[in-house]
């Protein structure tokens, strides 16, 4: 990676309450620009080249910036003279691309992402263009990607549809690698949006394809989120997400720990959080740890619902985490079952597998996709199956009892402390 290309063309009119006359992208994160961050890092990950779209505010970029050579790059500009929206400045930028794969950020996004793993997702996937897309806080007033196992964008839910629907919590971040077959398809220099007009168009060539990732990435475009930024900065979780360090993780088994226990859940409706859970979460999603839950579902090997239909159980933890601002870093499941005799039981998932706890799979699983560190993460779970293979995988167990409210969250606090 040599190039890169960040759109800076923001007037942050929903920070009015915060900035004066400066775009978002200069909005100051403990004492730097958020652009700054950005900057830093591209050139950590071997941007020499830098294109900058400002907009009417932007000779306050050109002045901290300069050409770049105080920052490790050399940067250039683009400037418009009338907006052209997320996308419309692409017109001018074909021959900077060439024939590479180029990061393109969104200005006002603080972020820390180990780009070696992103742009080598986007090669492996022969992609057009990748968004980096994670869960968040607010995904009831976000645009929601919609992909498939395989990574590969198949729809978009956007934030003015009435979701009367539970959804997975896949958000798409403003971080992309594109290629120029994006910017070729800007054919005019006009107001343009990336998403709109551009991405959702490109989807069902399956070009496009999405890279989950649980690092950190924050709009920081309203007061209340800049303040969260600001706060996440000053505690060193900014930088420590980024994957290539080790992450910690408070694992969460799920029957009987987030949702009451009703039997085998086998349909969304059967759902329902126990008191205390969501806020648990969200404490965990504001502290240095991920949040991931770990659980045995033989619901799938019994035949009592498709992994289909436990996706779609999944969704609606996801859905109604989300409605009160917690979201899930991920989750694994094992659908195995070693005993036979149900009727209906699917045969191929009757077997005496490596990941239902107690062994190990799922943790080994996601420490492996998310870098994480057992030995300095938990595992919470209602019973003895949780504490054994959180001792089998060198992390630390703690026992909650089943459908207690409240329990859960004085796990967390134990764990996190009083988080801001």
């Amino acid at each position: 990676m040599k190039k890169a290309i960040i759109m800076a063309g923001g007037q942050g009119t929903r920070m009015a309450g915060v900035l004066k006359d400066i775009p978002k992208p200069m909005a100051p994160i403990c004492g730097k620009p958020i652009l700054e961050y950005q900057i830093e890092n591209l050139t950590r990950y071997g941007a020499t080249d830098i294109l900058i779209v400002v907009g009417p505010l932007g000779g306050a970029v050109r002045e901290y910036f300069g050409d770049g050579a105080a920052f490790g790059a050399r940067i250039s500009y683009i400037t418009e003279e009338t907006p052209l929206g997320t996308a419309g400045a692409l017109y001018y930028v074909g021959d900077f691309i060439g024939d590479e794969d180029v990061p393109l950020f969104f200005g006002d996004i603080l972020c820390d992402v180990d780009l070696g793993r992103f742009i080598a997702y986007h090669r492996e996937k022969g992609a057009a263009a990748t968004l980096l897309a994670h869960p968040n806080s607010h995904p009831f007033d976000s645009d929601l990607v919609v992909a498939g196992a395989d990574g590969r964008v198949t729809g978009w839910d956007s934030k003015h549809n009435t979701r009367g629907y539970d959804y997975k919590n896949l958000v798409n971040s403003g971080l992309y690698v594109v290629t120029r077959a994006v910017s070729d398809r800007v054919k005019r220099p006009e107001k343009t949006d990336l998403e709109k007009d551009i991405v959702i168009p490109m989807i069902d060539s399956g070009g496009v394809y999405a890279y989950a990732s649980c690092e950190y990435v924050k709009d920081a475009g309203t007061p209340e989120r800049y303040a969260q930024a600001e706060s996440d900065c000053a505690r060193g979780i900014v930088r420590r997400r980024n994957l290539s360090n080790k992450q910690k993780c408070v694992f969460l088994d799920r029957d009987g720990t987030l949702n009451e226990s009703a039997g085998f859940i086998a349909r969304p409706d059967g759902l329902r959080l126990i008191g205390g859970v969501a806020e648990a979460v969200k404490r965990i999603n504001r502290s240095e740890y991920l949040a991931v839950v770990a659980t045995n579902q033989p619901v799938v090997a019994r035949g009592d619902c498709t992994a289909a239909e436990l996706d779609a159980v999944h969704r609606r933890l996801e859905t109604l985490l989300g409605r009160e601002g917690a979201y899930l870093d991920g989750l694994y499941y094992c659908p195995h079952h070693p005993d036979k005799g149900f009727p209906g039981e699917v045969s191929e998932l009757k077997t005496d597998c490596g990941c239902r706890k107690p062994k190990t799979g799922l943790l080994t699983a996601a420490a492996r996709d998310f870098n994480i560190d057992l030995s300095a993460s938990y595992l919470i779970g209602d019973g003895e199956r949780d504490t054994e293979a959180a001792r089998r995988a060198g992390a630390r167990g703690i026992r909650v009892e089943t459908d207690a409210p409240g329990q859960l969250l004085e796990a967390v606090d134990k764990i996190v402390g009083a988080t801001p």
